[in-house]
C-alpha cells in the first residue's frame, strides 16, 4: 500500500488551487485518509471556484489511483466557513492554519542574506556556540559581512561571547531591531532581551514564534553569511530553522570522543533527512598543549570526528585543541580570533572559516531549497 509520504510526494506534481503552488503545499488539503488500499482526500476551495477546481480534483484523483498498492481514490472538494472576523475565504483560512501548525511563518530567504549556515551538535557541552563565534569572526577576517542568530534561546551564549550586554534599538522603520555589532560581527540574541541569568520557560509554539522574531524581524542588512548558533540536539529550533529557512549548509561540531560522536551521528542524520547540505565536521577539544612543557596529550581521545567524517562521507573542516587561551578569552567576551589573531589557535579557526568559505562559494555544499514539512 502506498504510504502517506509516497501519496504526498505524487501530488507534488499536481498545482494547488492557485494554479502554481503544488498541492501538498498550498495549505488546501483538508485530510487524507488511507484505508484497505483505499485513499480519501479532501480539498478546500472557495465554493464559488469549485467548478473552476473540477480539472485539479480530476487529475489528483487519477495521481493517486495510478499509485502502486492503491485499489481506489477518491477526492472531493470541500469548503469551510470563513472566519468571521475579517471574513477570509476558506482557502486562506486553512492556509493560515496550516502556517500556524508550521511556526506561522513562510520559508522566503532572509532579503540581502546570501547564505545562511547553521552550528550544531548532537549534544552540549562540545564548544559549540565558541566554535560558532570565532567562525564567524573568522569569516568577517576574510572580508565577508557577517552576521550570528543565536537560536539557543534557553542557553544564548552569543552576549557573553562577543562581550555584548545592551539593548537592540527599534531601526527607523520601527519594525525592526537593530543588531549589536562587535569584531565586525552583527549579532542577536535572546539574551539581549532578557535579564542575565533570568530562565526561559516556554513551550514550543512560544519557542517557534520568537525565534522567526529573532530571525526575519532583525534589520540584518547586506550579509555574505549568516551563522546561527543552534541549541544542542534534534528538536523543534532545529526543524523550523530547516522549514523556515533555506539553509546553504549546517557545520557539525564534536569532541573526539565515542560518546560525543554517537551524538553527532545524530545531528548529521537528522540535517540529511530534511536535505539540507552538510559543510563538515569540526573536531573540538581535540588535544591539549600544556602551557608550561608545551606536550601534548590527547584528553578526549584524537582524531574521531575525522574518521567519522571519512565514514560518513562528509567534509572534515578542522581541529581545535583545548587551551586556557581560549576559555579565558572566551569568558571575557574577546575571540580568539580577535584578540590574539595571530595565535596556532586562531590560525585553526580562520582555516575552518576559509574552507567553509570556500564551499558556498564553490557551491561544493550541493545546497537545495529548504523541505517544506507538512502536517496534516
Amino acid at each position: 500500500m502506498a504510504s502517506r509520504d509516497e501519496i504526498m510526494a505524487a501530488l507534488s506534481a499536481v498545482p494547488g488551487p492557485d494554479g502554481r503552488t503544488a498541492l501538498p503545499d498550498s495549505g488546501a488539503i483538508s485530510g487524507l485518509t488511507i484505508r484497505d488500499g483505499k485513499v480519501f482526500l479532501a480539498i478546500i476551495v472557495d465554493p464559488a471556484k469549485a467548478q473552476a477546481m473540477e480539472a485539479m480534483r480530476a487529475r489528483a484523483e487519477a495521481t493517486i489511483r495510478a499509485l502502486p498498492g492503491v485499489a481506489s481514490a477518491v477526492v472531493t472538494l470541500t469548503a469551510e466557513a470563513a472566519r468571521a472576523a475579517g471574513g477570509a475565504s476558506p482557502t486562506h483560512a486553512h492556509e493560515e492554519r496550516g502556517q500556524q501548525r508550521r511556526s506561522g511563518r513562510s520559508s522566503e530567504p532572509l532579503a540581502g542574506v546570501k547564505h545562511i549556515i547553521a552550528v550544531a551538535s548532537g549534544k552540549g557541552g562540545v564548544g559549540k556556540s565558541t566554535i560558532a563565534c570565532n567562525l564567524a569572526v573568522g569569516l568577517a577576517r576574510l572580508g565577508l559581512k557577517i552576521g550570528v542568530l543565536d537560536a539557543d534561546l534557553f542557553g544564548p551564549s552569543m552576549p557573553k561571547l562577543f562581550g555584548l550586554a545592551a539593548k537592540p534599538e527599534l531601526a527607523p522603520d520601527g519594525q525592526k531591531l537593530v543588531p549589536l555589532e562587535a569584531f565586525g560581527v552583527k549579532v542577536m540574541s535572546i539574551g539581549f532581551l532578557i535579564e542575565e541569568g533570568a530562565p526561559v520557560i516556554w513551550r514550543g509554539p512560544m519557542v517557534m514564534s520568537a525565534l522567526n522574531q529573532l530571525l526575519r524581524e532583525v534589520a540584518w542588512g547586506e550579509l555574505d553569511v549568516l551563522v546561527v548558533d543552534m541549541p544542542p540536539g534534534t528538536g523543534d529550533t532545529q526543524l523550523t530553522m530547516a522549514q523556515n529557512v533555506p539553509l546553504s549548509g549546517a557545520v557539525i561540531v564534536s569532541t573526539p570522543q565515542d560518546l560525543a560522536l554517537i551524538d553527532a551521528r545524530r545531528g548529521i542524520a537528522m540535517f540529511k533527512q530534511v536535505q539540507v547540505p552538510l559543510l563538515g565536521i569540526v573536531e573540538n577539544m581535540s588535544y591539549f598543549l600544556c602551557p608550561h612543557c608545551g606536550g601534548r596529550t590527547d584528553i578526549f581521545s584524537h582524531a574521531g570526528a575525522q574518521r567519522e567524517a571519512e565514514t560518513l562521507g562528509v567534509p572534515f573542516l578542522g581541529e581545535v585543541p583545548l587551551d586556557i587561551a581560549i576559555r579565558a578569552n572566551s569568558d571575557e567576551g574577546r575571540p580568539i580570533v580577535a584578540s590574539l589573531p595571530d595565535s596556532a589557535h586562531a590560525g585553526a579557526f580562520l582555516e575552518i572559516a576559509r574552507r567553509v568559505s570556500l564551499m558556498l562559494e564553490t557551491g561544493a555544499t550541493g545546497a537545495k531549497p529548504a523541505p517544506r514539512i507538512r502536517i496534516l
